[in-house]
């Protein structure tokens, strides 16, 4: 099972379920949030998995209508005007892990980054950009989220893949499936099963084999997407300007949303700043890491 990042696209899945493979195991394969998707049951009723399946579906399509940079999502509504009314528990919930983990890597989580990453991709000067950038002027409230400075617009890659990764599991678990491992760009491994996963970089090189086990792992590869007229800039963007210091990081944490947005984040941190965010996070570590 190979991990990459990758950017939202669109949405498009089918199901089988192979009650003959080893274990009976069930499987769902997509595409969702630009990622290709996997859901693999190992215990359950091919009816259960079916269900489970089919909700998961509707949970990914809910998903991509609140936390896509493309179509109308209450994202794209969001950067559009500034503001969003009455926004979902959901986008609450983001938002807030988005801040604690800001905070906790003294600013190097920051998803105001997306005026300076279009003005990267296009080539654009980069200045008035990343005047823009500043999470000090995203203010969450329970019936409002207000972006403070016109021009500025967030983005969620760093943080909604893992998100999506972890309702799956709620999914799963309501359906009585205990022996799940999701593949949603991020993993999220439930139950006592252990599934043996396996870290690839962007040059498809394998960096490390693991065994995975009601955990969750994330990885991010600073230079697995090149964006910049010449295709030749990392698409991770520090919320000055910053490259990043690594090539690839991979996380493991309870979460597969704070792992998400720890190995974020990491690519642009040094070692010691890196040990240090995790010490506020006592459960996540680190499982890969090269330097770029």
């Amino acid at each position: 099972m190979t991990l990459q990042r990758r950017r939202f696209l669109a949405l498009s899945a089918c199901a089988l379920v192979t009650p003959a493979l080893a274990g009976a195991r069930h499987r769902w394969q997509g595409v969702a949030l630009g990622a290709d998707v996997t859901l693999t049951v190992r215990d359950g009723s091919p009816a259960a998995a079916q269900a489970f399946f089919a909700e998961a579906l509707r949970s990914l399509r809910a998903i991509e209508r609140q936390f896509s940079l493309f179509g109308g999502s209450d994202l794209r509504r969001l950067n559009a005007l500034g503001r969003l009314a009455y926004p979902s528990h959901d986008m609450l919930a983001v938002l807030r892990l988005a801040e604690q983990v800001h905070e906790a890597t003294n600013g190097a989580f920051d998803p105001t980054v997306q005026p300076l990453w279009q003005a990267r991709r296009l080539g654009q000067d980069e200045r008035a950009a990343a005047a823009l950038v500043g999470w000090e002027d995203v203010h969450l409230h329970p019936d409002k989220i207000l972006l403070a400075r016109p021009g500025m617009a967030l983005t969620l890659n760093g943080i909604a893949q893992g998100f999506a990764a972890d309702r799956l599991a709620e999914v799963a678990a309501r359906h009585r499936l205990a022996e799940v491992l999701i593949d949603a760009g991020e993993l999220r491994a439930l139950g006592t099963a252990s599934w043996d996963t396996r870290i690839e970089g962007p040059d498809g090189h394998v960096v490390r084999d693991l065994t995975l086990r009601n955990r969750a792992l994330a990885t991010s590869a600073a230079y697995g997407t090149r964006i910049g007229p010449l295709g030749n800039r990392a698409h991770i963007v520090g919320p000055a300007g910053e490259e990043p210091r690594w090539s690839l990081v991979s996380i493991s944490a309870d979460s597969a949303m704070l792992a998400d947005a720890l190995s974020t984040a990491a690519v642009l941190m040094t070692r010691p700043a890196i040990d240090k965010t995790l010490a506020a996070f006592p459960r996540a570590r680190i499982e890969a890491l090269i330097a770029a």
